[in-house]
């Protein structure tokens, strides 16, 4: 469905208005399959859908045969297989990949059995251990390119792919713990490259592998520790295939595991990401079984009817729109996702909104049409409930997110319904979208469009108008109606300007259909007359929109008048009168218009009405040219813009609106153009509209170039020439960057010429001599800043010349237009198979001019270029005015332009050096000693360039060829001497050289193609932005003729820069470039910038340039160094570590080495700016010297798939080259071990910024998993981790923990670095524990051995193995633990080496720094774990007896750390101390471990006991933590047991202490999960004095209490397979789960009648606290933490009884103003809870039964709050006879007695209308309608006695017509944005006029109406019409203002 829909080339997202903001969606969003190709597609091996478009066919010029192509793959994959196989893949393998992509990128296709092969070969790749990250990142690519499009590999058919390589990576990263030890640190690639190869592979996962893959992940959800089970969800989310299974295939279909999955989601309830998993899985699971057909699809799709209103539900949880006072639906338990974050899709690139609208789209078919309850009912009931949201005075966080909805639902529907016309999706035809379907759908989404149309924000208008065009152009008669209603006066500016802008936006999206639909075509003129207006110099942004809208009708229809002056149709009359009746008609019969052309005209009268509105078109173009022209005199100059501004983008929207206008005119309105144009080119000189003028020209003459050149050269010749010779124009130089006034007419002239002899072919022969000497007349005479211009136009004119462009802009093909255009051809696209192009090839006569000009214009340069570099220059090169700088910078701007213009006649072969364009030998190519050198990649230079056809003009060995490349040549030596000369003479002349670098760069670039221009991207820009306004999602190619056509040329120009990528470099290059790197590094920053900028862009293109110039950069950097000369050593620094270069030589170990010596050195350079730039380099060095992909595990079975039949020569390749790479590898990481040391020697002594540096590098090149590493980095790091500078110190540190960690790494992969890739490891003391049968009993014993740590025969150190299901096996370590001792020689004299530096000096210094004071209070003062890593290794040493210390000494130094405890610092470094103590003991004897737990308990039990304070608990925390969390209890049984018999001391006064340990204990519950079983006695202690006195320990209490509670839920299902037929069995969305135990229900009980009692016997008034109010509270935090949390579902049988009027109650104790905030906010949680549907019932019953009848007036206005939100909240669950209660109780509370009461009533009541879907809300509108006037008519003003102010009778009889008005005063407040108003309205309104009594009944209905009068000021012109005189009578009457009259 989502195949090829990609939101970036959506017209939503690149309006050519700028209109959009790009980053509003992304640019991808997830491509997985589309549902179902049909059977009988044509029979390609290459593609399942045939090319659109016949790119090879419509180039104008012959192309390579197939053969040559697939040639040219075979050598691809030829050479790809051989760097495979000899396991070069840094360069070999990416190299290849590379122009594997570039094969593909040129629309070739190869089959799709190959395609398929390399797709599994790529996707082993990325996932093949050991290789390094960039190469991982272009194997992901490779495969997303290969996989994007489902036309050329289809899911299943032609490619299956394995998830078990992904799941092993996803496991190593989000389950380290199941995953083999060090591993995830090997992962170079990052979480980002998974997530892609999920998204792309996902579709082609086996789906009979379902079940297996729900077996695998399953085990691992667990809610004990909630990251468990969002890690669970995610990677399901990610991994789980949701194609169709075959038939047969058990627990596979939807019906058997969709109810598991409702269960999952509502086991985590209140979370948003998990809310998005579960709609993400369920969206693609209706979008894959849309064309399923052994799977029943009815009115839900393949959902039932429960599941569908749970996930409706879930989508009105996602808007977060706000209801009353409600909090959010959502809690903050996402906050607890852990590593689980990381399994989120990123919302910009993956929006839930697409999601949605993904799962509603291809869920919909003609079922929904007749049933009471379908996807589409529910659509608009979602829809209609949400209604006043779009409004766009209804502004807020939601609105992105409805106008995203609105935007993808249209997107995606329509996308489905084409692909379902052009039979792309194959479905019966009970699930084909039909047009009564259409119908519906369009007008669900009808009103919110039009509503979102007028909003706030760019980013969210410009969906609504991509939803406009998609709607229209799906519904045609159901938009435009409502459309120009709207539209007609927003144009004729009867409102505000922002309706107009959008107007005009609108008019843009749907011109391009409103052209082909019958009648509505006959507004089309009348709307561009009325648009015409908008071009308006003082409103830029409405000019751009108005421009747009012209282009999109330009694009639509030809600007040719129909109507004859012979026939009865003769001018525009008819149409004008026609339309002025249907404007008529429209006003009068307002929004709600419909019109029905196809039945009300006759087809010859609405072509009459059409023919007669073409007759307006002179008029029209003379105008629009009038007000382009008055435009263009009022634009400010454009020097002072900035990019991007208003008149910035009405320059670039000119010339693309003109264009086609101009392309679409009859020849005699072209002529009258041409007119105009001519006329106001020659008499005026606008300056600041200088280039927006040549474009216009431009756009003119490529239309008729024959025409427009015969006015236009010999005018504009004529008056280059008079402005030359009569006014003195450019007669000397200029400076600065303003021109002169008195040059403005000639340079306005120049740009003009410059502009008309581009893009016009050969016409520009015919005057070859005027242009030829005005050419040489201007270069000759001119001066000063013109003469850029000059060079402008020379090179414009040599682009005309000389490059292959289309010379086509008709809108339609030849043979059309000779057989005469009608209205039939009006918004008729050219199919792109009818297509045909008219190209420019240059002829013969035009090279030979181009070549005369190139010549004469480079000559005349070059002569005067040695001129003025001569002894005697013709301008002196002293003095003030820097002419001879001018005229030298002038002179080299030239060189450059004529390069650049003549670039595609330069031979990318004859460049590089080679004679008469022959491909030059390596031999030539190599630099001295390079052969010999294995550091040196010799298949760089020699590796074959494959290219293609791109019609070269000229012949190899013909004079012409070789005078032009010898004239380049020249051109290359003069610019090396201009160097040389300006280095000599003018090193400061910064103009100069910056001339002469950009002349450098276009000499070097600039061959074979215009590299510098990048005109490839410009057009593929300006294409994108103008296809956008015909952009349909699901149709291929339809768009204007004109666009097609740039789609071709971009294809063509593709393939010519294809050729010119890149080239072997000449000895001039090298010159040039050695030329380059010596002013890289000059002593002046313009110019260093300049040639630096020049150097990257060139050694881009030349193969091997970056190692021509690094010996040299290097050997200046050495040289500025020595000399301390601060301009060039920061120069060498930009240039080698900013640029490009610096990739080329880390990898280059020829020049790595001396870089890093020399980077070191800059720290010693007493200069804050060369520190600044060397800090900022140190982050890009940071991977330096690190070990690089030494070996890869490739399969070698998938590799040889790619095999080359011709295997013998390959074997020899093959042999070499790995020959070659092991040389290089070792002669590399000697040189590495060389440095390594280098580093360490000089860390030793350096100062501290230089030592870091070092230490950093030391650690990269040292550390090795065969070597470990020396002695001296050993020795340098371990006494390095005790220095006095914290930074230097901390940087050791964690080297010393790597150190460990490689030691132990190497020990249990037993010493062979291939175990580590194949994830082998040794640790003796992991087991695996089968499970036979998991059930009941088993999980009892699991749970119960748990209690019993002596009895232990292994330990678990996670919480997820049976919580939710028992998988086949879980992993655990042995309860009796062995001392690992698998060390080889080497590993042990490396231990001996450490522990001999490990003396009690050391560990003493080391634990005085962990408690010095940080210097960093925010960041480095908490219990830090770098420390306690080390220290755990530490340790480990210690018990092995390898250290000089032993546990006396430990013990000992700890006492003296902590010494009294007073200062938080002790607690900080003795936490960290103990940690490493206990989490190190894994592995350690029993005997070891008594020990340290004896000595480690004393302290502890001290510390916890009496030494906790405010200050130093939070380290306390942590190190329980560290201890405790994923880890089994049995671990730490002696705290655990001691922490465990703590019990509450009611007697302490010590608040604090006892808020401590039960916060302790807390976090103890909390890690330790449902695993911990000591919970009884606690919970019993801590329920019997939930009263306690003091506040912090009650907060502590309850939160304990709620965690005892969620922890000890555990599903344990058997088995998978029980848990999928459990969960089907039940009901189709699974299991209830959280089930009310009965000890729980007794607990609350007992606890709600305590507090029952207490609240009796609490004295009323009472100021001191009492057990009441304490035992609330505590109740209160406990309840507030379980229903935050995702098993707040447990309490929901509380709810009505007790919770509600227990809460009620605490909310009324106002002597406690805490315990009623806290009640409320409990309170505002129960209407959030997510209730199963009927659950709500008894709450609903509860809440009418306080609102109607509870005592206290505040209890009955607190019942209303929930009543709104559980209302709105359950819209798709709540049961009729709820909501009519409902509806029914607030509708009474109106007459309360309390007119507060009364009030939020009215408020509710209007709410709970407003978000009701119509069906539900119009007859509750009738029915209380009714009520509420006979009750206003039964209770009339009670009548006044004499002398009294109060009405006689009963106040009764006030509350009930207070209660009348209130009631029809919310059905008015209902709708505050209806227009018009409903019907029923202006009657009701008219009635509370008249209700205008005195007191409370004449406020309020007062009140009503000013507020309606309030929100209806900008719409009261249309609302009026809707209301009789006398109802506008009564209204005036009551506001005294004559404003509704």
């Amino acid at each position: 469905m989502d195949e090829d829909f990609d939101p970036s080339t959506a017209p939503a997202l690149n309006l050519a208005t700028h209109l959009v903001n790009s980053q509003s969606i992304g640019e991808t969003i997830s491509r997985a399959t589309s549902p179902g190709l049909p059977s009988d597609v044509i029979n390609d091996a290459t593609r399942h859908r045939p090319r659109t478009f016949s790119y090879f066919e419509l180039l104008p010029y012959d192309v390579e045969e197939e053969a040559q192509r697939d040639a040219a793959l075979q050598g691809i994959l030829k050479h790809l297989y051989i760097a495979i196989k000899a396991e070069d893949f840094s360069s070999g393998a990416v190299h290849w990949t590379r122009q594997l992509q570039a094969w593909l990128s040129l629309k070739f296709d190869m089959s799709r059995e190959l395609r398929a092969k390399l797709a599994k070969l790529y996707f082993h790749l990325a996932l093949a251990p050991g290789l390094d990250s960039s190469e991982v990142d272009r194997f992901s690519r490779m495969l997303v390119t290969l996989t994007r499009k489902k036309n050329f590999l289809k899911p299943q058919v032609d490619l299956i792919l394995d998830w078990r390589p992904l799941w092993k990576e996803i496991k190593a990263t989000v389950l380290p713990a199941e995953s083999p030890a060090h591993w995830a640190s090997l992962k170079r690639g990052g979480l980002k490259h998974l997530w892609k190869l999920c998204l792309h592979s996902q579709a082609y996962f086996d789906p009979t592998e379902r079940i297996t893959i729900l077996e695998e992940i399953l085990p691992y959800f667990s809610t004990s520790d909630l990251a468990d089970a969002f890690t669970a969800i995610g990677t399901l989310n990610f991994l789980m295939p949701t194609t169709p299974a075959p038939p047969t295939d058990p627990h596979s279909q939807p019906s058997d595991f969709l109810p598991t999955l409702f269960h999952l989601w509502s086991l985590v309830a209140r979370s948003k990401a998990v809310d998005t998993h579960s709609l993400d899985i369920s969206s693609r699971l209706a979008r894959d079984y849309l064309s399923c057909l052994h799977v029943p699809f009815g009115e839900h799709g393949i959902f039932t009817r429960e599941q569908s209103d749970v996930i409706f539900t879930a989508i009105l949880r996602l808007t977060e729109i706000p209801v009353g006072q409600a909090n959010s639906p959502y809690s903050n338990i996402d906050h607890l996702a852990g590593i689980g974050v990381f399994l989120e899709k990123d919302q910009k690139k993956h929006p839930v909104t697409y999601i949605i609208s993904r799962w509603i789209v291809t869920s919909l078919s003609p079922h929904c049409l007749d049933k009471e309850s379908s996807i589409l009912n529910s659509l608009e009931g979602l829809l209609e409930s949400v209604e006043t949201f779009f409004h766009p005075s209804n502004h807020g966080p939601w609105t992105r997110m409805l106008s995203q909805l609105t935007y993808y639902l249209s997107e995606l529907f329509v996308s489905r319904w084409n692909k379902e016309q052009n039979s792309e999706l194959d479905l019966p035809l009970d699930r084909r979208i039909n047009p009564a379907l259409k119908q519906r759908f369009v007008l669900c989404l009808r009103e919110v469009t039009f509503m979102g149309l007028y909003g706030k924000g760019t980013s969210v208008t410009s969906m609504y108008f991509a939803a406009l065009q998609n709607l229209t152009y799906l519904e045609p008669d159901l938009m435009l109606p409502g459309a120009l209603q709207r539209f007609y006066p927003s144009l004729q500016g009867l409102v505000e300007v922002h309706r107009t802008t959008s107007s005009l936006v609108g008019l843009q999206m749907i011109a391009n259909v409103m052209t082909r639909q019958k009648g509505f075509r006959c507004h089309v003129t009348a709307l561009l007359a009325l648009a015409l207006p908008g071009i308006d110099a003082n409103d830029l942004n409405k000019t751009q929109y108005t421009l747009n809208f012209i282009q999109a009708v330009a694009y639509s229809i030809p600007f040719v008048n129909l109507a004859k002056e012979s026939s009865k149709i003769h001018d525009t009359s008819l149409a004008m009168q026609w339309v002025q009746g249907e404007m008529e008609r429209m006003e009068a019969e307002g929004q709600d218009v419909k019109i029905d052309y196809k039945n009300e005209l006759s087809d010859e009268d609405e072509a009459d009405i059409a023919r007669s509105s073409t007759a307006g078109f002179g008029e029209f173009v003379i105008t629009l040219l009038g007000k382009v022209f008055t435009l263009l005199e009022n634009l400010p100059d454009s020097s002072h813009l900035r990019s991007g501004s208003p008149e910035d983008n009405i320059i670039n929207t000119l010339p693309a609106a003109l264009t086609p206008v101009f392309a679409s005119l009859s020849p005699e309105l072209f002529d009258i153009a041409l007119e105009k144009l001519a006329t106001f080119v020659s008499s005026h000189v606008v300056h600041q509209a200088r280039d927006a003028m040549a474009w216009i020209c431009n756009a003119l003459c490529k239309v008729n170039p024959a025409k427009t050149l015969k006015v236009f050269i010999p005018m504009l010749v004529v008056n280059i020439r008079h402005e030359i010779d009569s006014n003195g124009a450019a007669s000397d130089r200029s400076s600065g960057t303003e021109i002169l006034p008195r040059d403005r007419a000639l340079v306005w002239h120049i740009s003009i010429l410059s502009m008309c002899v581009v893009h016009v072919g050969k016409e520009v022969l015919n005057y070859k001599k005027e242009l030829f000497d005005v050419a040489e007349y201007m270069q000759e005479k001119c001066r000063g800043l013109p003469t850029i211009h000059i060079s402008n136009f020379i090179h414009h004119l040599l682009l005309n010349l000389t490059h292959t462009y289309p010379l086509d802009t008709a809108l339609y093909e030849p043979d059309v237009i000779e057989r005469g255009l009608d209205i039939g051809d009006w918004g008729k696209p050219t199919p792109p198979s009818d297509l045909t192009i008219r190209w420019h090839r240059p002829l013969p006569e035009e090279i030979q001019f181009a070549a005369e000009l190139f010549e004469s214009q480079a000559g005349g340069a070059m002569r005067r270029l040695e001129l003025l570099m001569s002894d005697d220059p013709p301008v002196s090169r002293k003095g003030k005015h820097k002419e001879w700088s001018d005229e030298t910078s002038r002179q080299l701007n030239q060189l450059r332009l004529v390069l650049s213009g003549t670039a595609v006649l330069f031979d990318p072969k004859r460049a590089s050096g080679g004679p008469n364009g022959q491909e030059i030998g390596d031999v030539i190519m190599k630099d001295g000693g390079e052969e010999d050198d294995p550091l040196a990649d010799k298949d760089e230079a020699s590796r074959p360039q494959y290219k293609y056809e791109a019609g070269y003009l000229l012949t190899p060995g013909t004079p012409l060829y070789d005078r032009i490349h010898s004239l380049r040549e020249d051109i290359g030596r003069l610019l090396s001497r201009t160097h040389s000369f300006l280095n000599a003479h003018q090193e400061d002349d910064v103009s100069c050289f910056t001339a002469l670098y950009t002349a450098y760069r276009f000499w070097i670039t600039d061959v074979g193609f215009e590299r510098s221009a990048h005109p490839l991207d410009r057009l593929i820009r300006i294409y994108k932005a103008d296809i956008s306004p015909f952009k349909i999602s699901g149709l291929r190619k339809q768009y204007p003729r004109p666009l097609l056509i740039k789609r071709a040329d971009g294809y063509q120009q593709q393939r010519v820069k294809h050729n010119a990528t890149v080239r072997h470099r000449s000895e001039l290059d090298i010159q040039l470039l050695l030329d380059l790197a010596e002013s890289a590094v000059s002593p002046y920053a313009d110019v260093r910038r300049v040639a630096q900028s020049a150097q990257d862009a060139s050694i881009k293109v030349l193969v091997g340039g970056p190692r021509q110039v690094i010996p040299v950069l290097l050997e200046r950097f050495r040289k500025a160094l020595d000399d301390m000369d601060h301009d060039r050593i920061k120069g060498a620094m930009y240039t080698l570590l900013f640029t490009s270069l610096l990739k080329e030589t880390i990898k280059d170990w020829r020049y790595a080495p001396d870089l890093v010596r020399l980077y070191i050195r800059t720290a010693g350079v007493d200069k804050a700016s060369i520190q600044s730039v060397g800090n900022t380099a140190l982050l890009h060095l940071l991977e330096f010297g690190k070990r690089s992909g030494s070996m890869a595990v490739v399969d070698s079975a998938v590799v040889d798939s790619i095999r080359p039949d011709e295997d013998e020569d390959c074997i020899a390749a093959i042999e070499a080259r790995r020959d070659f790479v092991v040389r290089r590898r070792a002669k590399i990481e000697e040189k590495k071990a060389r440095l390594g040391l280098e580093m360490t020697e000089l860390a030793k002594e350096s100062h501290w910024i230089t030592a870091s540096r070092c230490a950093i590098f030391a650690t990269n090149l040292s550390m090795r998993f065969e070597t470990i590493a020396p002695p001296q980095f050993i020795e340098l790091v371990a006494s390095g981790t005790n220095d006095p500078h914290p930074g230097l110190r901390s940087t050791y540190l964690s080297a010393f923990s790597l150190l460990f960690g490689t030691i132990e790494q190497r020990a249990i992969y037993e010493h062979d670095y291939h175990n580590v890739l194949l994830g082998k490891d040794h640790k003796i003391n992991k087991v695996v524990v089968p499970v036979e049968k998991g059930d009941a009993e088993f999980t009892q014993k699991y749970l119960d051995s748990f209690a019993d740590p002596e009895k232990a025969e292994y330990l678990v150190d996670a919480g997820y193995p049976g919580w939710l299901v028992w998988g086949k096996e879980f992993q655990a370590y042995r309860a009796k633990s062995k001392r690992f001792d698998g060390y080889d020689d080497l590993e042990r004299s490396v231990r001996k080496q450490i522990g001999k530096l490990l003396d009690r000096d050391w560990l003493s210094k080391f634990f005085g720094h962990l408690k010095q004071e940080p210097r960093d209070t925010t960041v480095s003062d908490r219990f830090r774990t770098s420390n306690v890593m080390l220290l755990m290794h530490v340790f480990d040493l210690m018990h092995d007896g390898v250290t000089e210390i032993n546990f006396e000494d430990v013990k000992e130094l700890v006492a003296e750390v902590y010494g009294d405890g007073s200062d938080k610092h002790q607690h900080r470094a003795t936490a960290e101390i103990l940690g490493g103590l206990l989490a190190g003991l894994g592995d350690s004897p029993a005997e070891t471990k008594a020990q340290v737990w004896e000595f480690a308990l004393s302290k502890l039990d001290a510390i916890f006991g009496d030494s906790l304070t405010p200050e130093n608990q939070q380290y306390w925390f942590t190190f329980l933590r560290f201890l405790m969390d994923s880890k089994d209890p049995r671990r730490a049984h002696d705290l655990v047991t001691k922490l465990s018999s703590f019990r509450l001391d009611m007697q302490s006064n010590a608040a604090f202490k006892e808020s401590s340990k039960v916060q302790l204990l807390g976090h103890l519950i909390t890690d330790s999960g449902w695993h911990f079983r000591h919970e009884k006695p606690i919970l019993e202690d801590f329920l019997a004095h939930i009263d306690h006195p003091y506040q912090s320990v009650r907060e502590a209490i309850g939160r304990v209490i709620a965690t005892i509670y969620r922890t000890r839920y555990h599903e344990s299902f058997e088995n998978v397979g029980s848990l999928l037929e459990q969960n089907k069995a039940d009901s189709s969305i699974g299991i209830r789960p959280y089930k009310l135990t009965p000890e729980l229900a007794t607990t609350i009980q007992d606890i709600f009648s305590r507090i029952e009692k207490w609240r009796h016997e609490r004295t009323p008034g009472q100021q001191t606290s009492s057990p009441y109010t304490s035992g609330s509270k505590t109740v209160l935090v406990w309840l507030d933490n379980t229903l935050s949390s995702q098993e707040c579902t447990e309490l929901i049988p509380f709810f009505p009884e007790p919770f509600l009027e227990q809460l009620l109650h605490m909310m009324d104790v106002k002597e406690d103003p805490d315990l009623m905030r806290l009640a409320y906010y409990v309170y505002r949680h129960l209407p959030n809870i997510p209730f199963r549907a009927g659950e709500d019932a008894p709450l609903i019953a509860a809440l009418i039964r306080l609102g109607t009848t509870a005592p206290s007036w505040h209890q009955r206005l607190r019942a209303l709050v929930n009543m709104q939100v559980i209302y709105f909240r359950r819209l798709f669950l709540m049961g009729t006879s709820q909501r009519e209660l409902l509806f029914s109780a607030v509708g009474d509370m109106l007459s309360d007695t309390q007119l507060e009461v009364r009030t939020v009533a009215s408020a509710t009541l209007a709410g709970m209308i407003r978000c009701s879907p119509v069906a539900i809300r119009n007859p509750i509108i009738a029915s209380l309608k009714t009520r509420f006037e006979k009750q206003l008519a039964q209770n009339p003003v009670p009548k006044r006695i004499r002398g009294t102010d109060t009405p006689s009778g009963e106040n009764q009889v006030v509350i009930k017509r207070h209660a009348a008005v209130l009631g029809l005063g919310a059905l008015i407040e209902a709708f505050p944005y209806a227009t018009p108003p409903p019907s029923w309205m202006p009657e009701v309104l008219a009635r509370l006029a008249r209700a205008s009594d005195s007191g409370v009944v004449g406020k309020a209905s007062k009140t009503i109406l000013s507020e309606f009068k309030k929100t209806r000021q900008d719409s009261w012109a249309v609302d009026q019409k809707y209301f009789t005189s006398q109802q506008l009578e009564d209204l005036e009457g009551v506001l005294w203002k004559s404003y509704f009259a």
